[in-house]
């Protein structure tokens, strides 16, 4: 996933709005966060657009499992701390006041059994008081299979062309994205394989439960796609 798109990960998202995310991110923290403290990781944090706001507010560090991305994170922000690591087995040897993971990675985890690892991975890397905010990917009722997906990049030396036909295979989602690209040194064409969990609302509580932290919900979230707004008792 996101191996030779990492370098042109930037521009295939740049319809995001991350300083308005991250300013609600920010927003739901204060209100649910207990901890004293201010510090925060971005558990798949890609290149580090969210960071790059959320760092005016606290002590940032970034993990991702995805060197590619993580080198143009590192390029883009030489003063935040950015971990290679699986999000359901990092060890960082310290607690965080806030972590978060957003644009629905948390759907890379696949199954049930690594949603219930990755969210236990998170919540003992919390202080007590601290607070995690997970945006879910779509639940199996929510996403539609055979549905045809495209996106456009047109800059004057980069074109791209993403398209994908979703399908499902069990409790996963199987998108085969389509990379025309072209810039000044040529065109090419590659395919990325993506696989993400299908979870339902209920497996999520479930995840929650078992930590036995402090679960609210927004059903709307930053995309629509709703927020899992965890906090730990302190």
């Amino acid at each position: 996933m996101y191996k030779r798109s990492a370098l042109y990960y930037d521009a295939i998202y740049s319809f995001k709005n991350y300083q308005k995310e991250a300013e609600k991110v920010h927003s739901l923290i204060q209100q649910n966060k207990r901890s004293e403290g201010r510090t925060l990781l971005d558990v798949a944090c890609g290149t580090g657009g969210h960071l790059a706001f959320l760092k005016n507010h606290y002590e940032v560090q970034g993990l991702d499992a995805n060197p590619d991305m993580l080198k143009t994170a590192r390029q883009k922000h030489a003063d935040i701390a950015f971990h290679q690591a699986d999000m359901a087995g990092f060890e960082l040897k310290r607690k965080f006041d806030a972590i978060i993971c957003l644009f629905s990675s948390i759907g890379y985890v696949k199954t049930r059994q690594r949603l219930n690892k990755a969210i236990h991975n998170m919540a003992r890397h919390l202080q007590p008081g601290g607070v995690i905010i997970i945006e879910p990917w779509f639940s199996p009722e929510a996403f539609t299979p055979g549905t045809l997906h495209g996106l456009w990049v047109d800059k004057p030396d980069l074109k791209i062309a993403r398209m994908n036909l979703s399908t499902v295979k069990g409790n996963l989602s199987i998108m085969d994205m389509h990379h025309l690209v072209g810039t000044t040194k040529g065109i090419e064409h590659f395919i990325e394989h993506h696989e993400m969990g299908l979870f339902t609302h209920e497996e999520y509580l479930a995840a929650f439960k078992l930590e036995g932290l402090d679960l609210t919900h927004d059903p709307e979230g930053l995309t629509g796609r709703g927020l899992y707004i965890a906090t730990r008792r302190g």
